[in-house]
């Protein structure tokens, strides 16, 4: 299940307020920042930093390659 395109516009991460990667076939969010997942489930997002995960450095780069090759967008552009 996809998230909401005017959503999709709109989310930025909790804790240091920048864009996410959503990775639809993942069903994640991810602040490549910080590292951190917040899960998507049944099409909400969990955007709670209790609730999220920060992931190791591999998890990292194949993450940020399927984003690289899928040509994720970010949810906004940071100003």
């Amino acid at each position: 299940m996809s998230l909401n395109a005017k959503l999709l516009e709109i989310l930025a991460c909790p804790e240091d307020k920048g864009p996410l990667f959503y990775v639809e076939s993942e069903s994640l969010l991810y602040n490549n920042r910080l590292q951190r997942v917040y899960d998507v489930k049944a099409g909400i997002p969990v955007m709670l930093i209790s609730e999220s995960r920060t992931v190791d450095a591999g998890e990292h780069s194949r993450i940020m390659a399927k984003i690289t090759a899928e040509n994720i967008q970010p949810t906004f552009i940071a100003h």
